[in-house]
């Protein structure tokens, strides 16, 4: 029983940040008109949002086709988060990453599996230790093409599974860009603990699962 408790308490401390009480998008958000960003040199922009952005950063940059994972909060209802705001629960954010991919590599679709298949998709308000609004998974769309792709697979990856998926479908509406020193957090910091124990396991499960989508490594 004591090893469970330390186990649990560890948890919680290596947590990515704090925990808060759930908190519902609120309807002007949900119903709002999806805006689309526009590609540039050839490069599209994708919005996901499943935990601690560290984690979904890293997955998403070993993803042959992406150039780069950016770090941000997305889904909310105030101008200009910051981390300690989007902490508290209170701003409607969630910590996102912006995703910059080339279309004729890797699909609108294959970045939709790679979301689902890259945490669990039943958490509610979180994945793993990080617990809070936050936290919570969400799925942007920019057109009514994209919103079908995510509900189809969505619905397929549903059928796994006993109980529903958390994750929430939302027209994307802005980006807000993450503190500097967020961005590459997995890279610039891998003797850190929460790193060390809760991100680079997860994104090595999901190499694990999808070896035949990643980058080549470079040795």
């Amino acid at each position: 029983m004591k090893f469970l408790i330390f186990n649990f308490l560890s948890l919680v401390v290596l947590a990515c940040g704090n925990q808060t009480n759930n908190n519902v998008t609120k309807p002007e958000i949900a119903n709002a008109e999806p805006v689309s960003v526009s590609a540039e040199n050839g490069m599209e922009k994708a919005y996901f949002a499943s935990g601690c952005f560290w984690c979904v950063e890293a997955i998403y940059e070993s993803v042959e086709g992406v150039d780069e994972a950016i770090s941000g909060y997305a889904g909310g209802h105030t101008k200009n988060p910051t981390y300690e705001e989007s902490n508290t629960g209170k701003t409607g954010h969630a910590e996102a990453v912006e995703v910059i991919y080339d279309p004729e590599v890797v699909s609108f679709k294959t970045l939709v599996e790679v979301y689902f298949g890259s945490q669990d998709p039943t958490q509610v308000n979180g994945q793993g230790p990080d617990r809070g609004s936050q936290y919570r998974s969400i799925i942007f769309y920019q057109n009514a093409e994209q919103k079908k792709i995510i509900e189809e697979v969505k619905a397929k990856v549903a059928q796994n599974y006993n109980e529903p998926i958390a994750a929430e479908i939302l027209p994307f509406q802005k980006f807000w860009l993450a503190e500097d020193y967020h961005q590459n957090y997995e890279k610039k910091n891998p003797r850190n603990p929460y790193i060390q124990k809760v991100s680079i396991p997860r994104l090595n499960r999901f190499k694990e699962k999808f070896p035949e989508i990643l980058k080549e490594e470079v040795h």
